[in-house]
């Protein structure tokens, strides 16, 4: 369940950059930007995102601007990186307990 995130991987001139664009914009028009000494504390999307890319241990920083998601990689290594974005918006991955009818039904009320 969930939407998948369509995701362009575009290398950099620039070496040890990559840019992924993706399919519906993430901050609006602001510029967000993060490391491991600035690491994200909110739950809004570029947040989970940011904080999922940084857990790989790929890379130093990600800048998020809009719909294109600028990544600075700690090794050659990117793989992997993408499909973290492409799974942005996925949430009954295996292992996750769907809920019952009642259940949904029970939090309404």
């Amino acid at each position: 369940m969930g939407q998948l995130v369509t995701v362009v991987e575009k290398p950099s001139t620039k070496p040890g950059i990559v840019r992924y664009v993706l399919n519906r914009a993430l901050t609006g028009m602001g510029h967000e930007r993060f490391t491991e000494a600035t690491r994200p504390t909110g739950d809004r999307p570029p947040d989970e995102l940011a904080r999922r890319l940084l857990d790989t241990g790929k890379i130093d920083g990600v800048s998020i601007n809009g719909n294109v998601v600028t990544v600075e990689l700690s090794t050659a290594d990117s793989s992997g990186l993408k499909e973290i974005i492409v799974d942005l918006y996925t949430y009954y991955v295996p292992g996750v307990v769907i809920p019952t009818d009642e259940e949904l039904m029970a939090a309404v009320e």
